[in-house]
């Protein structure tokens, strides 16, 4: 099967991905045809709420942005960042076509170019896994940066409880980025101050997710 086109960031040793249009196809076949519920659940648990300001950090190309925007409605205001051209300009056409007022931003997970304190709720999903350990720290310091008083983020990634033995597509992609350690998704939120509201098993997968928020 062809590779998606990817680069390494020769700063952070994490992994750009070029190729959006075989992305999405990759993300589709990775997901078994279940990427719509995969949305639907990640919405529901960063329980979201009409009106509210969304930054997706790692937005690939758009998909999870648009679903965001339409479950919130035309009051909310959301973003999406990913640090590959490429995946922006398609989900700059994504959103256009479905008529959705939504920006889509270049920028990188470690620097995020937004302000302090401007959003409701982030979303980092499936996206850990391509940066190395000292980017994803840095990542998430960079999202509770962004976060109002109150605001949540949510993280999904592959974080396994047991060593991955098989050899499908969800396996051979893991394995080819950065591997998470079962916990770490928790560790990460905990070091960058925030505290956690819910955790555990997503449901699909070997994914695990974390919900927490910024006291202050």
């Amino acid at each position: 099967m062809a590779e998606i086109n990817e680069t390494a960031d020769t700063k952070t040793a994490s992994i750009i991905l070029h190729n959006a249009f075989f992305y999405d196809f990759v993300v589709w076949l990775a997901m078994r045809g279940r990427g719509s519920e995969f949305r639907a659940k990640t919405l529901q648990l960063a329980r979201l709420k009409p009106g509210e300001s969304v930054l997706d950090v790692g937005c690939g190309t758009g998909t999870l942005a648009i679903k965001a925007k339409k479950f919130l409605g035309p009051s909310s205001h959301v973003q999406g960042m990913d640090a590959s051209p490429e995946m922006i300009a398609r989900a700059k056409k994504k959103a256009l076509k479905a008529s959705l007022e939504i920006e889509f931003v270049d920028g990188r997970a470690e620097s995020l170019p937004f302000p302090d304190g401007k959003f409701d709720a982030a979303l980092a999903t499936l996206m850990l896994h391509h940066l190395a350990p000292k980017t994803r720290r840095a990542c998430i310091a960079e999202i509770r940066r962004i976060l109002k008083p109150g605001g949540r983020v949510l993280i999904v990634d592959f974080a396994p409880s047991v060593p991955l033995e098989r050899k499908d597509l969800i396996d051979l992609l893991h394995r080819r980025h950065g591997n998470l350690k079962f916990g770490e998704l928790e560790t990460l939120a905990r070091e960058a101050g925030l505290t956690i509201i819910e955790s555990g098993a997503f449901g699909m997968k070997d994914l695990q997710f974390v919900l927490a928020r910024l006291d202050r």
